[in-house]
């Protein structure tokens, strides 16, 4: 694969499928769009400004021969429209989850899985403060999983089993934005700043940066559509 319509391509192809599948008559999650708009939007926002930060300091960058050439701060459009395509091909992917499989809360193994998850976190980030991309992924991820433990919320089971499914096309999309196909990577990876883990030839730290995309999204998506049922059920109270 080759050509300045690489990345644009992964993009497109990443939100292809779940937004052909989202008119499913079992599914529907169009009717679901207003409650992924926003928190969308505001994830985009915070993660683009990390993005700029961390391009500007050197500690990644886009190949210009796999993008097409159109820069807003110093970033790829793909790159803006990677933070549309991914999210929702995540949002959808929980959603059906949820919609489809209807599965039993497991509260405490979600919890400990939390638990252990900050833990590991915590002190990977800590021992790795030097290396930028390992030690404030790690950090942001555990903070917000400490904030989705105090505010004791219901999805945490649904969210682990989505993100597991969701990273079979996770690794295939983002393998070929690290090199696995293209001659060259799409996104270029300074090794200074990252602990050098290498899953063949994507970044360690891609896996928990991808966790914190999507769980910034669903949460988000679950606070809205949550306020709306509460509204909702209000409303049936007075009638």
């Amino acid at each position: 694969m080759s050509g300045k319509f690489t990345y644009l391509l992964v993009d497109l192809l990443c939100i292809a499928f779940p937004l052909a599948f989202s008119f499913l008559p079992q599914i529907k999650f169009y009717r679901q769009w207003r409650f992924f708009v926003l928190p969308c939007l505001i994830t985009a926002v915070f993660f683009l400004v990390w993005d700029v930060l961390f391009t500007r300091a050197g500690v990644w960058g886009f190949n210009p021969t796999y993008v097409t050439g159109v820069y807003f701060f110093g970033l790829p459009l793909e790159e803006y429209l990677f933070f549309i395509c991914i999210p929702y091909a995540c949002v959808f992917t929980y959603y059906s989850v949820t919609k489809l499989l209807n599965l039993p809360a497991f509260h405490k193994v979600a919890t400990f899985l939390t638990w252990f998850l900050i833990l590991f976190l915590i002190i990977t980030g800590l021992l790795q403060l030097a290396r930028l991309y390992t030690s404030i992924t790690f950090l942001s991820l555990s903070v917000f999983l400490l904030l989705v433990l105090y505010k004791r919320v219901s999805f945490l089971s649904s969210f682990y089993l989505a993100f597991a499914i969701i990273l079979i096309p996770f690794f295939v999309a983002n393998g070929i934005l690290t090199g696995t196909g293209p001659d060259a990577p799409v996104v270029l990876y300074n090794n200074h700043y990252n602990s050098g883990i290498r899953m063949l030839t994507i970044p360690f730290e891609d896996t928990f940066y991808g966790m914190l995309l999507m769980l910034m999204n669903v949460t988000g998506f679950e606070f809205l559509l949550h306020r709306k049922m509460a509204a909702r059920e209000r409303q049936d109270v007075y009638v």
